[in-house]
């Protein structure tokens, strides 16, 4: 059964996100809402847990090769270190102390959707590392790449660590490769992450955990919808699922009402209603070999010049430049 607004005059993106996403069929919610003060805690225990194996993979290939991934971003002039989702920093500040131990000759300018994020990692490296000149930037991934091409005095390094490229489906993908290639200049750079295919039974657990911190951390889109649009969504009603096809590399997260419900949304004007066992889709996270990265390359007027690969292949970091023709 699908729902319809009974106004389309919204005061937030958020409030004509969850509006759209929960009058569409099948229902979704869009995974950058999860990140809100509480959103943001709760990722930061997930990268910190054995099971998501993804955080030590990319710091581990960090802390190994950070002398040539440093020497590979310099400049003539120096350059530019764009981080977009930059999070709390934790591999990023591996790479910062050493440019800063170095004496290069760069700005960091970390982005987040997550303002809350960006004021925790400025202060911090105030403390540990007082050298780097940092100019933090707020914004979507998407508002960010409309700027780049801005910075054209030296040369820019794009970073994009965390396989947040996985967020987005394959066509999405190329389009925001497409938007980096076109702010990029020959000198520029785009040094970004990848998680790789694997066992997948080692990809659930990665967003499925026993602790249940995945679940919370999915959950708190309801909870946030409750905090700000006045929602009455029972958090107990609903199941946190996971899918992962080995196929396509898809991991998907879905919340699933366990009985057939409504759900009121004040602020909106709106209520929801939901089948038993009717879900709303909340994230995906793709998985990657190289011949898929070589493939979004290409299409994307990129070419791969350089990888680095923890040991058992499970994670790798490539190194992108405009294809030359």
């Amino acid at each position: 059964m699908k729902s319809t607004p009974t106004t389309t005059k919204y005061d937030t993106a958020f409030e004509e996100d969850v509006a759209k996403g929960l009058t569409s069929f099948p229902k979704y919610l869009l995974s950058k809402y999860i990140y809100d003060k509480k959103g943001d805690k709760l990722f930061q225990q997930i990268m910190n847990m054995p099971e998501y194996y993804l955080t030590n993979c990319e710091l581990g290939i960090i802390e190994q090769h950070t002398a040539s991934i440093a020497d590979s971003f310099n400049g003539k002039n120096g350059f530019d270190l764009i981080e977009l989702g930059a999070g709390d920093g934790k591999k990023t500040k591996v790479l910062l102390k050493h440019l800063v131990a170095k004496h290069y000759d760069f700005n960091y300018l970390p982005v987040d959707i997550s303002q809350h994020v960006l004021d925790e990692l400025e202060e911090a490296l105030k403390t540990e590392i007082p050298g780097v000149k940092i100019r933090t930037q707020q914004g979507t991934y998407f508002k960010t790449l409309e700027k780049l091409a801005d910075y054209n005095s030296r040369k820019k390094v794009i970073m994009v660590l965390g396989s947040n490229i996985g967020n987005l489906l394959h066509e999405k993908a190329i389009d925001f490769l497409k938007n980096i290639c076109e702010a990029m200049s020959e000198e520029d750079m785009l040094f970004m992450g990848f998680d790789q295919k694997k066992n997948p039974q080692q990809i659930l657990d990665a967003y499925n955990d026993p602790h249940g911190i995945t679940e919370a951390f999915n959950k708190n889109l309801l909870v946030r919808m409750n905090n700000e649009l006045d929602a009455d969504f029972n958090i107990e009603d609903f199941k946190h699922w996971e899918t992962y096809n080995p196929e396509t590399g898809t991991a998907s997260s879905y919340l699933v009402s366990s009985k057939q419900q409504q759900i009121k949304i004040d602020k909106l004007g709106l209520t929801i209603h939901f089948d038993a066992w009717e879900t709303i889709h909340t994230e995906i996270s793709q998985k990657y070999d190289d011949h898929i990265v070589q493939w979004l390359a290409k299409e994307s007027g990129l070419a791969v010049t350089d990888e680095f690969s923890d040991s058992e292949n499970c994670y790798k970091n490539y190194i992108f430049r405009r294809k030359t023709f």
